[in-house]
């Protein structure tokens, strides 16, 4: 089908209903990174996981995801956003039906991490085309106010809905259930959504994504099996010099060896890019590891069941839409600063409150109130990130900055897992032996999880004074229109 016509004042005239197929989409990729933590416990028990090899149904999906979004947004900007992005979704639905009738945990943590690659392509694909199609600062914050929102509740939501599919369908269908949306989201992609380019064709750095996924990788698997295999042993000194090896040579390939990096270290010298990023890696390692830790805690200490898990995430998921459209209104006023470091102070406050979870607690004393505050903290937060961002980059760097902001997300969201699940598993095997005592697993779980809760907030605590000392106040009459230079 041909391209969207432009109206005369040069907008989009169907480009708020391809805000909803764009929309439609994230929420789903997003809601992919959390949708099986409530369903954790039946897939250990039907596909043998062991404890620690359990986090790679999250790591193999968020590491994908955040290593490839690099490539997702440069291929978006080079061969066409609409085209990358129905592509991307294609790959995602393949990816959650394998996933679906996986029968290994091998299996699985593959299919999820093709699931993460498709979300890798479509993600900043999406976000690309909403900051190009709404181009105008009050529109424009809008559009982005809406997409913080379901970038924000899709976290929520995947627990609430993981815990009433695995109740009552099972927990293939935590997986099966992308097929659908994935499929209806590339039927109407064509109708709706304009194609576009960023810049010339250039050729792709295959050698910089797969270094950066792969140091990633080995880094993430080398803090996950340290509580195992000993923080001093060789095999995690190896491990870690071997990503930081991988690392460092990546930065040399984009430096020296390509013509077009994946990720142009330049843009670095964007302060709105830099520091958004910055704060976006700690917002991950903070938000990703609350979900787990507190779908554990619901199941395995407080005896929920998988529904009830989920159900009891739907005031969370309502707080964060209600907040993030509130802070889509707000940062028009005051800038996104004040509600930046407004959002951060939540987020920090609610997981101090979640470090004296008990193991007697009920839901209503402490889990609640908690939720609650990180929620709107989390609402708060989304919004003024996205928006710093994207602002001030070039029409043809918008998908690498998307990308960024993403890759900075789910790489957050993987390395906070692996450190607070190897603090939390390490205090419960001093609390409950290992193997642990029947008797004392309950109170060595939930010592864990107290102390992972206190170094999240630690790390949303780090995340204020970055946003304080380094992240620039963008409003609404400094967002720049298509084609503006990069901000210095």
């Amino acid at each position: 089908m041909s391209d969207t016509v432009p109206a005369q004042d040069g907008l989009d005239p169907k480009r708020w209903a391809a805000l909803v197929v764009l929309a439609i989409a994230q929420f789903m990729v997003v809601l992919d990174a959390s949708i099986v933590n409530v369903a954790l416990p039946s897939i250990q028990s039907d596909l043998d996981f062991t404890d620690s090899s359990l986090q790679w149904v999250v790591n193999a999906y968020t590491l994908a995801f955040g290593g490839f979004l690099l490539l997702g947004g440069r291929a978006a900007d080079l061969f066409g956003r609409r085209r990358v992005f129905i592509a991307g979704l294609g790959l995602f639905s393949v990816a959650s039906l394998a996933g679906g009738f996986s029968t290994t945990s091998e299996q699985l943590i593959v299919a999820r991490g093709v699931q993460g690659l498709g979300a890798a392509i479509v993600s900043p694909a999406a976000l690309s085309i909403v900051t190009t199609t709404f181009t105008e600062g009050a529109e424009r914050n809008k559009a982005l106010g809406i997409w913080g929102a379901l970038a924000g509740a899709g976290g929520a939501v995947g627990v609430l809905l993981g815990g009433m599919l695995t109740e009552w369908a099972g927990w293939e269908w935590v997986l099966f259930v992308n097929v659908p949306i994935g499929l209806a989201a590339a039927i109407a992609a064509p109708r709706w959504v304009r194609e576009s380019h960023g810049h010339e064709r250039t050729s792709m750095d295959i050698a910089g994504a797969a270094l950066v996924t792969g140091g990633l990788i080995v880094l993430v698997y080398a803090l996950v099996d340290a509580e195992s295999a000993g923080w001093a042993s060789f095999q995690t000194i190896g491990l870690l010099a071997l990503s930081l090896a991988m690392l460092a040579a990546f930065a040399f390939v984009e430096l020296k060896v390509v013509r077009y990096p994946v990720m142009p270290l330049k843009i670095f010298r964007n302060r709105n890019v830099a520091s958004a990023d910055a704060v976006a890696l700690l917002v991950g390692a903070s938000l990703f590891s609350m979900f787990f830790f507190i779908s554990l805690y619901l199941q395995q200490v407080l005896g929920y069941s998988a529904l009830k898990a989920g159900l009891s995430y739907l005031p969370l998921a309502l707080t964060i839409i209600v907040s993030a459209g509130m802070a889509s209104q707000l940062v028009t006023r005051v800038g996104t600063k004040p509600i930046l470091v407004l959002g951060l102070a939540l987020t920090a406050v609610g997981l101090l409150l979640f470090s004296f979870v008990s193991v007697d607690g009920t839901y209503l004393g402490d889990v609640l109130v908690p939720s609650l505050i990180v929620a709107a903290g989390l609402g708060f937060s989304f919004v003024p990130l996205t928006i710093t961002a994207v602002a001030g980059v070039t029409h043809h760097e918008a998908g690498l900055a998307s990308g960024l902001i993403n890759t900075a997300q789910q790489v957050g969201g993987a390395l906070g897992l692996a450190i607070l699940s190897s603090i939390a598993n390490s205090r419960l095997n001093d609390v409950a032996g290992v193997p642990p005592n029947p008797e004392l697993l309950p109170k060595g779980l939930t010592e864990g999880f107290q102390l992972a809760f206190l170094v999240g907030a630690g790390f949303a605590a780090v995340g204020i004074l970055i946003a304080l000392i380094a992240v620039p106040r963008v409003g609404r009459e400094e967002l720049p229109q298509e084609g503006a230079a990069a901000a210095a």
